[in-house]
């Protein structure tokens, strides 16, 4: 088997752009593709829009060779490896799109060539690789497994956690063929310590989306519980934080607001879809994304709980979301719960503002574009602020000292000083700490 040296990587997002640099840094020559201008113009200036690659490490890449290029220029044929990493975005019906993914398979096909090596790592469903994907790359004359090699490697990637692009996080790979699977492998361990080996695209496939939709279900069950300890009259993250003290059998996981980011909102529908393919309804799977899906709801009507607690309506009310970033510390906002809560606020009547640190621009569900504010007029301008995203650079000492009201959504309340029903609690009510 001939070392594979030369890459191409399609698609420079929180997946493409790390994995791109991974291999230049580990002595292969690397050409990274998109399809946006902007993108391209950004990243070939040095400046680089993860969290995870500081400017630094990208303007070492470049002057390791790193070339960034627009698809229209994108010299495919010369590589002898062709990784895709774009989107896998669900429609409004909360079905599969498979658009950039076939997108990508039609530039390939353009410049396929025998002996190469093509990998799909975007997210998507068991059949994907062996299906579409391959039957777009084959519509030029060559066939996978006889003129060219076609794998599946999920990526792994956790925004804001560098090390989960480290050597020590195993890769999965399934290929058409066992040779292929090998290919893969052996490329793959050029910058991971540890490759498993599948025994086919599909089952690579199903793990992947097996990874996101247990964390989904997860956050669904204690979700669920939050609503029913609010009901009940009990601090749904003192139980969670106690069962959490049983050292085996129990995994920590909390509730929130809803869930974010491109995984977790999006990947569990891929599965329902495929499900329905072969009859088979995956209540289960489907159950959990609705009850995730419902949460930013349910906040707006604890925010609307709140003011009603001090006489005021929602409806004309001025309140401030802290925190738009899918999680902490990142200015990722893709999927964000925030977008719906800032949506549905304004919906019945409130007069919404933001704050964060990480996100100066963003998009709610309903399309229109807020600016952050400063974080000083927002505590002091609105009536409620709504935690959604809790910040290590937002100072939580001084939200609680000077907010009026809190609806706590991420339980950064905890360790504050707060006066009497001053912090509504997502999953305990008002707040009995003092």
């Amino acid at each position: 088997m001939n070392e594979d040296r030369r890459l191409a990587v399609i698609g420079l997002g929180y997946v493409g752009l790390p994995l791109a640099i991974l291999f230049v840094e580990a002595g292969l020559e690397v050409e990274g593709v998109d399809a946006h201008g902007g993108r391209v113009a950004e990243l070939s200036a040095g400046r680089s829009p993860i969290d995870d690659i500081p400017d630094a490490r990208l303007a070492d890449a470049l002057a390791a060779g790193l070339r960034i290029v627009g698809t229209d220029v994108a010299q495919l044929s010369q590589a002898d490896v062709i990784i895709v990493c774009v989107p896998t975005p669900i429609d409004q019906a909360k079905d599969p799109d498979l658009g950039p993914v076939l997108s990508a398979a039609e530039l390939i096909r353009r410049h396929l060539r025998k002996g190469q090596l093509i990998v799909l790592q975007s997210t998507t469903y068991p059949g994907t690789t062996n299906g579409p994907f391959r039957k777009v790359l084959e519509q030029g004359g060559l066939i996978a497994g006889r003129d060219f090699d076609l794998a599946f490697a999920p990526e792994r990637v956790n925004p804001g956690d560098p090390a989960s692009a480290a050597k020590d996080v195993p890769r999965l790979v399934g290929a058409t063929t066992p040779d292929a699977t090998a290919r893969a492998a052996a490329l793959l361990r050029r910058i991971n310590n540890a490759v498993v080996e599948l025994s086919s695209p599909d089952a690579a496939e199903l793990a992947k989306l097996l990874e996101n939709v247990f964390r989904n279900v997860n956050i669904a069950l204690v979700n669920q519980l939050a609503l029913l300890c609010e009901r009940m009259g009990i601090d749904v993250w003192e139980v969670i934080s106690a069962a959490a003290t049983k050292p085996f059998g129990f995994m920590r996981f909390t509730p929130g607001p809803g869930v974010g980011g491109h995984c977790i909102p999006v990947d569990p529908y891929y599965l329902a879809w495929r499900a329905r393919e072969f009859d088979f309804i995956d209540r289960f799977v489907e159950l959990a994304g609705d009850i995730n899906f419902a949460m930013p709801r349910h906040v707006v009507d604890l925010t609307a709980e709140g003011l009603n607690d001090r006489g005021l309506a929602l409806k004309g009310a001025r309140v401030g979301i802290l925190g738009v970033a899918f999680k902490p510390d990142v200015r990722d906002a893709r999927n964000s719960p925030a977008g719906a809560i800032m949506a549905g606020l304004a919906t019945r009547g409130a007069e919404v503002r933001y704050h964060d640190p990480h996100v100066p621009r963003f998009r709610d569900g309903s399309g229109f574009v807020h600016d952050s504010v400063a974080i000083d007029q927002l505590l002091e301008e609105s009536q409620a602020v709504v935690v959604v995203t809790p910040h290590r650079a937002i100072d939580w000492a001084a939200v609680y000292t000077a907010a009026d009201l809190v609806i706590d959504t991420v339980d950064s309340s905890r360790g504050q000083v707060a006066r009497e029903r001053q912090v509504l609690r997502l999953g305990a009510g008002w707040s009995t700490r003092s």
